[in-house]
């Protein structure tokens, strides 16, 4: 019976699995060969929704008598791209120059590599856990995030599984490893504005009215002013302006209709509710002071479209679970850790809804990048770091 002691090993069998989203690609099967030897119980859920890709994910659970410990993330994978740019082929796990190359190295194989390792070494050298640990990992969270650790959590709770506290092994470090965990994350909401005007000849205006001219008036009402200055704990909510469309390929013609879209990242002074109630204001703002033309009363006449599922704001306060994985980031870096709510989403906004959750892993400064790898050094260091957050975590 071999066990998963080295992360290195593991990180390249996960690797070697294209699991790019929804692909299984392998990758739940061979990190489940990696847990079994250690006794854990495996089960291998799939979720469904109408228009999405069925997802396969694993749920993990070494049980014990005392706290129960989630580590959470994701096999799934981004597309390559153009392989042929690769220094060394994406799924091939190479190791060159001290790096071990591969889609997922860092996002976010290398975590989930690091985690089995650390539990495989805690176990070896003492004995039982005085408690329980699961491994919560899906395959869809480089994808819509439907048939992923939502669903996953809803089963495992409605079969009796509480937890109290989780890790998410998303590469948490800008810089160096140690550099920095999350205990939050700003909320993140997208939307679409459509202006309607009427098409016509770009020679001939007074027949048409251009909705362009409407657009660039609503967008500039939702960029100025800023929404806010930040918080305490958060940065600046900030809103950016992602596509900008007519569907127009002639130059002489005046389009029937303009898009934009946008994405929200939002503060702590912020609710969902709130936020678009805001955006709502300053759209009606800036159409009640512009006409598609001057000299004419015809109003801005424009929708707006929520994206579906808009991601909550969220705050960790659980000194147990900060504190400890700070001192265990410390003692084996020497370097102690920002406590940041910086960067996109994450899984950890679903499980907030179940235990304390923070975010620790590899450095990202290659994930979905071409040549994404991680070094060695980094992987050991990291497995030291979750193996000695096990031992006081449980003590």
């Amino acid at each position: 019976m071999t066990l998963p002691l080295d992360p290195a090993e593991n990180l390249a069998a996960l690797i070697r699995c294209p699991s790019v989203t929804p692909a299984e690609g392998g990758a739940l099967t061979a990190l489940a060969n990696m847990l079994k030897p250690l006794g854990f119980s495996i089960e291998r859920p799939v979720f469904s929704e109408s228009g999405t890709p069925d997802i396969e994910n694993l749920y993990a659970r070494l049980s014990g008598d005392g706290p129960h410990l989630m580590f959470a993330g994701h096999t799934d994978v981004v597309p390559p791209g153009d392989e042929s740019a690769w220094k060394h082929p994406p799924f091939s796990a190479t190791i060159d120059n001290g790096e071990i190359y591969g889609r997922g190295a860092v996002d976010m194989k290398g975590g989930i590599a690091c985690f089995a390792a650390a539990v495989a070494r805690y176990s070896a050298e003492h004995g039982p856990f005085k408690g329980s640990i699961s491994f919560l990992i899906t395959g869809d969270e480089e994808g819509p995030a439907i048939n992923g650790t939502v669903k996953l959590l809803e089963w495992a709770k409605a079969r009796g599984e509480r937890w109290d506290a989780a890790i998410v092994g998303e590469p948490t470090n800008p810089e160096r490893l140690g550099d920095m965990i999350k205990i939050g994350r700003r909320g993140s909401v997208s939307g679409t504005i459509v202006v309607h005007g009427v098409q016509g000849h770009a020679a001939y205006p007074h027949l048409a009215e251009n909705p362009v001219r409407g657009l660039v008036t609503l967008v500039e009402g939702l960029l100025d002013p800023l929404l806010d200055e930040g918080t305490q704990d958060f940065q600046p909510s900030n809103l950016e302006v992602t596509t900008i469309d007519v569907g127009n390929p002639a130059t002489n013609v005046i389009p029937a209709k303009a898009t934009a879209s946008f994405n929200i990242r939002f503060n702590d002074s912020w609710s969902e509710e709130t936020i678009m109630a805001e955006i709502h204001n300053r759209l009606d703002r800036a159409a009640a002071t512009t006409r598609l033309r001057p000299g004419r009363e015809t109003p801005i006449n424009y929708e707006l479209l929520w994206r579906d599922r808009p991601s909550p704001v969220f705050l960790t306060r659980d000194d147990k679970l900060i504190g400890t994985l700070s001192a265990s980031i410390e003692a084996v870096t020497g370097r102690k850790p920002q406590l940041s709510t910086s960067g996109g989403t994450s899984d950890a906004r679903f499980i907030k809804d179940y235990c304390p959750v923070v975010e620790f892993g590899l450095v990202g400064q290659t994930m979905h990048m071409v040549d994404e790898r991680a070094a060695l050094s980094d992987l050991e260091m990291l497995t030291r770091i979750y193996q000695r957050f096990l031992a006081d975590f449980f003590a």
